[in-house]
């Protein structure tokens, strides 16, 4: 594990930074959830190092406070990780994630390919990537929000795979119809359903994780990335 400092025109922050057994390999950045640069997170990271990837997992919320590393087990956590979202600023979020990903290709070894993963909050800033970055490729689980950005979609120029929990609690019915209305049909983006899943279902010890549908999930993901970076 090493660290990556990541540089933009208001200040400086760092990502975490795991490497894979070989080089040259692209990069995928994991953006986070609502609760900083944890654990999960850095196990994602650490999990796509195994599969041949140099991971980068920047800290977006270094513009609130640098180093949040919170878990989803507590009230007490939920408050504060909610308190985070609310005076996150998702635009700056996205310019964090372009000088991420500038960042990361230049690191030794990089072969100049990026992708880019998410999670709840991150899957929203994925898909926001996808519209706005030079990535070669995006992965969004459950982006909540993501329904209030579909007049973007047309600046979606590199393939974007979507996860979505059948029955989200934060991504309800109707904001599934816009995304599917947007997405379900666009030459480069592949969208899935999860029947019956919360949100947050892929995330390892949460109170809606499902392995079966998460590990589905992943799968495609990797086979994903695997298509279109390596």
């Amino acid at each position: 594990m090493t660290k990556l400092a990541v540089s933009t025109p208001d200040g400086n922050f760092e990502a975490y930074v795991a490497m894979p057994a070989k080089l040259p390999a692209p990069v995928v950045v994991v953006i986070q959830e609502i609760f900083g640069v944890n654990a999960v997170m850095r196990g994602i990271a650490d999990d796509y190092a195994k599969q041949g990837y140099i991971a980068v997992c920047p800290d977006l919320f270094w513009r609130i406070e640098p180093g949040i590393d919170i878990t989803d087990q507590t009230e007490e956590e939920w408050k504060q990780a909610f308190g985070y979202y609310q005076a996150f600023d998702v635009d700056k979020g996205v310019e964090d994630i372009a000088a991420t990903m500038k960042a990361a290709r230049g690191i030794e070894g990089a072969n100049g390919k990026v992708g880019v993963v998410g999670f709840c909050l991150g899957g929203l800033l994925t898909f926001l990537s996808a519209t706005r970055t030079d990535g070669d490729a995006f992965a969004a689980y459950y982006g909540g929000g993501m329904n209030n950005y579909m007049n973007e979609a047309e600046n979606i120029k590199k393939p974007l795979i979507v996860h979505l929990a059948g029955n989200d609690e934060y991504i309800p019915a109707e904001a599934q119809d816009v995304i599917k209305e947007a997405l379900g049909d666009h030459p480069l983006t592949e969208l899935h359903i999860y029947p019956g899943r919360d949100h947050a279902f892929a995330r390892k010890g949460g109170a809606h994780y499902d392995e079966a549908d998460a590990n589905t999930a992943n799968a495609r993901t990797a086979e994903f990335f695997e298509a279109n970076l390596v």
